[in-house]
């Protein structure tokens, strides 16, 4: 057993933040989180003085597109010279350009030009990450893809989520037909990816310049025949019925949701589906209409923040500063941003185990060398990490 003592403890549970802090554990799972005199002996155990530092569960980067080849520099180059989001991708690149470079890329390959990114999500005490497919796009590259990002969490101590995101963009070879390359998501990729285990959700790209509701819709079916949960890019870049479509499935998360009307957002929150807003995408695309936080909060509808760390529209490494920029662009609380990353990126994923402070939950910890949460949120290139804990193991 151990024991973490002279701790401030931000639970994001039932007990709230908590000054004169303990928290036990063993075997892996909390078994004592509150107040340091209401905590029993725990005679034997080790003892760790935390010195006063802040104990927040492992931060949780619940959506990124973290394994891929390649990059796009040059897009980012196009865009400064005025080229817009839709243009690049209407030209052949976009997704498409790391598509290529992530089906000439080995799975070794995939998993070394991943690691450097892992590690600095790591390196700022997150301990769950959620992984997409997406550029591979047929069967094999996305089968690819996913074992590779299956293969991170044997070489650093983290737990992956995977989703298969084969509805992300059309393939050259499909010469302009979405609704073939549709149908071979759903009835060849999907059952291969269900049967191999190989993700435990579906993600789809809903939008003008990807693929229909119609489209998507069809892809939701298939998962949902196999088992799968199902997960939604909507409304990026406009209302074009995603959150809706989510709500619709009951998907886990809608993400982006900058175009989002009532109507869709009253849907979701009934659906009991997490919006994930990634404010990396909405600074580095430059956009100017913000996701309906308002509308969120009106509808009480749980809000998640993530990096979205893609090579195109958010190469960002950094939960910290996703929850900064959540707090200046979109004005979430320090309360929201925090819960963003744990309890509520935990439901993003449909984790019950993880995401608080909690008897019975995982034992994944971040331990600061900070005395209140709204120090994560309010300093900019700055990581107080103390100590990463793993299954209650140092990390």
């Amino acid at each position: 057993m151990r024991v973490w003592h002279n701790a401030r403890l931000a639970t994001m549970g039932s007990l709230g933040n908590v000054e004169r802090g303990t928290l036990a554990a063993e075997a892996g799972r909390i078994v004592y989180a509150g107040p340091a005199v209401d905590a029993p002996k725990f005679a034997g155990a080790q003892r760790i003085d935390c010195e006063g530092g802040l104990i927040t569960p492992g931060l949780i980067d619940c959506h990124t597109h973290l394994v891929y080849a390649g990059d796009r520099a040059r897009e980012f180059e196009m865009r400064l010279a005025g080229a817009t989001y839709e243009e690049i991708a209407r030209s052949g690149g976009g997704i498409l350009s790391t598509v290529k470079a992530t089906r000439g890329a080995s799975e070794g390959e995939l998993i070394d030009a991943s690691l450097p990114r892992l590690d600095a999500l790591i390196a700022e005490g997150v301990t769950t990450v959620e992984i997409k497919s997406g550029y591979g796009l047929s069967l094999d590259d996305e089968r690819k893809q996913l074992f590779a990002a299956r293969a991170l969490a044997e070489r650093r101590k983290i737990a992956i989520s995977t989703t298969f995101l084969g509805a992300h963009s059309l393939p050259p070879e499909a010469n302009g037909d979405k609704d073939a390359y549709i149908d071979k998501v759903c009835r060849e990729m999907i059952p291969v990816i269900a049967w191999e285990k190989l993700a435990e959700a579906v993600d789809a790209f809903c939008e003008s310049i990807a693929f229909t509701p119609e489209q998507v819709s069809r892809v939701f079916a298939a998962a949902k025949a196999n088992g799968l949960q199902v997960k939604l890019h909507a409304d990026q870049l406009s209302d074009s019925g995603g959150a809706a479509l989510a709500a619709r499935f009951g998907a886990l998360s809608a993400d982006h949701l900058e175009h989002s009307g009532e109507a869709g957002v009253a849907a979701l929150a009934k659906a009991g589906t997490v919006a994930v807003l990634l404010p990396g995408a909405f600074y580095f695309l430059r956009e100017t209409k913000s996701p309906p936080v308002d509308l969120l909060r009106k509808h009480r509808m749980p809000i998640a923040l993530a990096t979205d760390c893609n090579p195109g529209t958010s190469p960002l490494t950094s939960i910290l500063l996703a929850m900064n920029m959540g707090a200046t662009l979109f004005r979430l609380t320090v309360e929201e941003c925090l819960a963003a990353v744990t309890r509520e990126a935990a439901r993003a994923l449909g984790r019950t185990d993880i995401g608080t402070l909690e008897t019975g939950k995982r034992c994944d910890l971040a331990i600061w060398n900070i005395e209140r949460p709204a120090e994560l949120v309010y300093r900019m290139g700055f990581n107080p990490l103390r100590q990463r804990i793993f299954g209650g193991e140092d990390a």
